[in-house]
């Protein structure tokens, strides 16, 4: 069964256009069928969102990758409302990339490197300060927890791994992983049933 963290959506292209505001930080994005809350900036993406930059407001230039980024509200508003930081956006979604493509010149954003890559693979040779992912559920355990472990090795010492995940899709397990590569997690935020689960390499 065809689903959005496939390199090549079956389903026809029906392209629209939506926005989507933190603060006073305005994006638009352009979406389509075959990608990830095409309809709206989904819900955990949102708190994600909220919850890092409350963390790390806007400061000193990070390398931070956004993993499964879909169309790019993560990454985007990130580089948006931070413009030092270097932002890396993986997918392996051809038809996700091309939006983030169309998205990042929308926008006016110029920090954003778009690479297509399953987990982190395409992050090569240079090492990170964050790792943000919503990650792509329908994939499979095995996929979320890969990301995690590439996470874990692809992040600087003292480089923090945050993820959104819902308790009935398997937050527990998530949480558990974590914990087993990074010997810490802790609940950053919980919000309609979403957790945001933050893991800091030592």
């Amino acid at each position: 069964m065809s689903h959005y963290y496939d390199e090549d959506p079956s389903v026809s292209s029906d392209e629209q256009r939506i926005q989507y505001q933190v603060n006073q930080h305005l994006i638009h994005l352009i979406t389509d069928n075959g990608v990830f809350s095409k309809d709206r900036v989904d819900y955990g993406s949102d708190v994600l969102i909220k919850t890092f930059l409350k963390a790390h407001p806007p400061g000193p230039s990070k390398r931070i990758a956004d993993v499964g980024c879909g169309y790019g509200p993560i990454g985007l508003m990130i580089a948006k409302v931070s413009p030092h930081h270097t932002i890396t956006m993986l997918d392996v979604n051809h038809r996700a990339l091309t939006l983030v493509e169309k998205n990042k010149k929308l926008n006016d954003v110029d920090n954003v490197i778009v690479k297509e890559s399953n987990a982190l693979t395409a992050v090569e040779n240079e090492s990170l300060d964050f790792v943000l992912t919503n990650p792509p559920i329908r994939a499979g355990k095995e996929t979320v927890h890969r990301i995690f472990e590439q996470a874990f090795d692809k992040l600087d010492a003292k480089g923090e791994l945050f993820v959104v995940i819902q308790k009935k899709q398997g937050m527990p397990s998530a949480k558990k992983k974590m914990e087993a590569l990074f010997g810490n997690v802790e609940v950053l935020n919980k919000d309609k049933g979403y957790y945001i689960l933050r893991s800091i390499k030592a």
